[in-house]
C-alpha cells in the first residue's frame, strides 16, 4: 500500500485505467480508479522491454470539483483502457485554513483527456502480486476478471 506522503516517489505514466466509480466515503466522496500498476519496468530482451503489472485500486479521499474530460470521438477510436501520462497535484489553502490537493490526472490516451478535482489526499492498494509481461497492462484473463 501507498499513500499520499508517497506522492514524490510514484510513477503512474504509462499505468491503463480500466475504470473508475464513485463511492460515498466514511467523510465524502471517494474517487476510485481501476488502474494496471506498472511496478517495475525490466531491462529489454530481444529489443523489447518487460514489465512488472499489478491490478491496483488508487482511491482518492473526500473528492470535490471533479471534471471528467475523456474524447475517444477525436481519437477517431474504439474505446479502450485509457492511459495516465502523469499526474500533477497543488496544494490549495481555503480562507478557513484547511489545506488539501488541487489534482490534475493527464491521459495519454485517449490524447487531450484528463480528470481534475480536489481531494485531502490517496491511497493506493495492490490487488494481487505483480505479473511478469511484456505489455504495460494485463488482459482481462491476467486481471482475473471474467468477461
Amino acid at each position: 500500500m501507498v499513500s499520499t506522503s508517497d506522492f514524490e516517489n510514484i510513477q503512474w505514466h504509462d499505468n491503463a485505467i480500466h475504470g473508475f466509480r464513485i463511492l460515498e466515503g466514511e467523510s465524502g466522496a471517494e474517487l476510485v480508479l481501476d488502474i494496471d500498476f506498472i511496478t517495475e519496468w525490466l531491462p529489454p530482451t530481444k529489443g523489447a522491454f518487460g514489465f512488472k503489472v499489478s491490478p491496483s485500486d488508487l482511491v482518492f479521499h473526500d473528492v470535490s470539483d471533479l471534471v471528467v474530460s475523456i474524447n475517444y470521438a477525436a481519437a477517431s477510436a474504439a474505446v479502450q483502457p485509457m492511459t495516465i501520462h502523469e499526474i500533477h497535484r497543488e496544494v490549495v489553502t481555503y480562507p478557513n485554513g484547511y489545506s488539501s490537493f488541487a489534482w490534475r490526472i493527464e491521459l495519454n490516451w485517449p490524447p487531450n483527456s484528463f480528470l481534475t478535482f480536489c481531494s485531502c489526499g490517496f491511497t493506493q492498494y495492490q490487488r494481487m502480486e505483480p505479473v511478469t509481461t511484456d505489455a504495460q497492462y494485463l488482459s482481462p484473463a491476467e486481471r482475473h476478471i471474467a468477461l
